[in-house]
């Protein structure tokens, strides 16, 4: 970290160290503006995750009938705004914020399903009010260690694979086949691809690709928006409308035909804030309370590990982390990102967490908090433009699906599949993730394998209390079925 004696120029200056950590005014705005650009893809991506699935009541997201992708959009990039600003006056370190990628595909397909959007989204809170506890009490750095350093990178490796087989779902590239494997190629699971949306899909997918390995700036918001174009173009053509539910129109547009919207600025409709309900999904005739703790728990696990670090990666790369390891005002990042948590849930749009994208505003130069209020201000006028969302078909958008998760899952190589004892915990909590389309599946697994081994191998005492406590609570979760079952329960 700089600890230049360069005098502050003005109180703006004084407040957010620019002279001292080297920067300028110019320099901190282009880097806010360079966040955002990488970033912005986030307010199109959330509302087709989380907006287009139905909860267990079969209610999308608003109580509505029906998707209602403006809702979802305007609320993300409300929360993100204000948390990004947040993070920018009480962190002061260029990092932006935003529903985490992820975390939003967890409590869609895997608390969503199993309660309404409101209980799912009260667990959220619940997981923020916990880290924030965390943080204030110092307890996260001892949750941190429990948990051993391949299971944290193998649960996001196995989201990264999860994220990447619902982009492919999403787009109909793949489907369940009527007979053999479980899936196949094609939106008829016949093996073949077939349709202009899928050579859409394909096009954006092969475009983004190209894009993300020359680094080009922007290259995942890029390849939605030219993507988003081409099925402009297609539709305007080819007429193809929008797949009904009797499936006789196959190759037709998954989500909603891509054309422009009636509006596209309209007043941001923020009635998704609030809709929430704290603890619903503790009701015994609902999920009951052992399984919503766990839900809690994996939620915070996968938040938990991801903000360490990108906090400390960018953090790096802004020559903020000390020589000892150490990064000033660490608490108050950590307090705003669990506050952050919280307010995704209290904005039915899931945990928002710290974006590892915030290194391209880095790159641009940005050095200190401002840098996220300007990247905050920025998410903030994006509300606006909320009926663009509606023009974006699944097709278009499941191309930066299938690229985050190759991004997530580049975390492979720092797993040592030659320690069998770590090695194979690591393995189940990936493959089962997308296998059995469930995160919790997967980080249960793992946990469960990692005691069991250690325990038969003569190695019980090297396990952390914490992680014995979180298997104990992943065998009653995956028997709580069971068991019920033997009770007349």
């Amino acid at each position: 970290m700089s600890d230049t004696k360069t005098p502050p120029r003005s109180g703006l200056d004084r407040f957010f160290m620019i002279s001292q950590r080297r920067s300028t005014v110019a320099q901190e705005v282009r880097g806010g503006i360079a966040t955002f650009f990488t970033m912005a893809y986030i307010v199109v991506l959330n509302p087709i995750i989380i907006g287009t699935v139905a909860d267990k009541t079969g209610q999308y997201l608003g109580d509505g009938a029906v998707p209602n992708l403006p809702l979802v959009a305007a609320a993300t990039a409300f929360v993100a705004g204000v948390m990004t600003i947040a993070m920018g006056l009480v962190g002061r370190v260029p990092f932006g914020m935003a529903a985490g990628l992820g975390l939003n595909a967890f409590v869609a397909f895997g608390i969503a399903s199993q309660m309404s959007w409101e209980d799912a989204m009260g667990l959220v809170v619940l997981e923020g009010i916990v880290i924030g506890i965390l943080v204030i009490t110092g307890f996260r750095v001892a949750v941190f260690n429990a948990i051993p350093p391949q299971l944290k990178t193998a649960i996001s490796v196995g989201i990264g694979l999860f994220i990447t087989l619902i982009g492919f779902v999403q787009a109909g590239f793949v489907r369940p086949s009527a007979a053999g494997p479980p899936l196949k190629l094609g939106e008829l699971g016949n093996g073949s691809l077939t349709g202009w949306p899928t050579l859409v899909f394909v096009l954006g997918l092969l475009a983004t690709v190209f894009m993300i390995a020359r680094k080009v700036k922007g290259g995942i918001l890029i390849g939605i928006v030219g993507t988003t174009i081409l099925a402009v173009v297609v539709e305007a053509i080819a007429k193809l409308g929008v797949k009904t539910p009797d499936g006789k129109n196959p190759d037709s547009w998954g989500l909603n035909a891509p054309k422009l919207p009636e509006s596209v600025i309209d007043s941001p409709d923020l009635s998704l804030l609030g809709q929430f309900s704290l603890f619903g999904a503790f009701d015994a005739g609902k999920v009951g309370v052992v399984a919503a703790l766990l839900l809690v728990f994996t939620l915070m696990l996968a938040d938990f590990f991801d903000t360490m670090g990108t906090i400390v990666g960018v953090g790096s790369q802004a020559g903020l982390v000390k020589k000892d390891g150490t990064m000033d005002r660490t608490r108050e990042i950590l307090l705003v990102d669990s506050v952050a948590a919280a307010a995704g849930g209290a904005g039915s749009v899931s945990s928002n967490t710290t974006y590892v994208e915030s290194a391209s505003g880095v790159g641009e130069g940005a050095r200190t908090g401002l840098a996220s209020v300007v990247t905050g201000v920025l998410f903030l006028l994006a509300m606006f433009f909320a009926p663009l969302t509606e023009m974006v078909p699944s097709e278009a958008a499941a191309p930066a699906l299938v690229v985050v998760g190759f991004l997530m899952m580049s975390q492979i190589r720092e797993i040592d599949f030659s320690d069998y004892e770590a090695a194979i915990p690591a393995f189940l909590t990936i493959v089962l993730m997308p296998f059995t389309y469930s995160i919790t599946a997967g980080i249960g697994a793992g946990f469960v394998s990692y005691v069991v081994i250690k325990a038969l191998r003569g190695k019980a005492r090297t396990v952390h209390p914490l992680l014995w406590l979180v298997a104990a609570l992943f065998v009653i979760y995956f028997t709580l079925e069971p068991f019920k079952g033997l009770l007349g329960l």
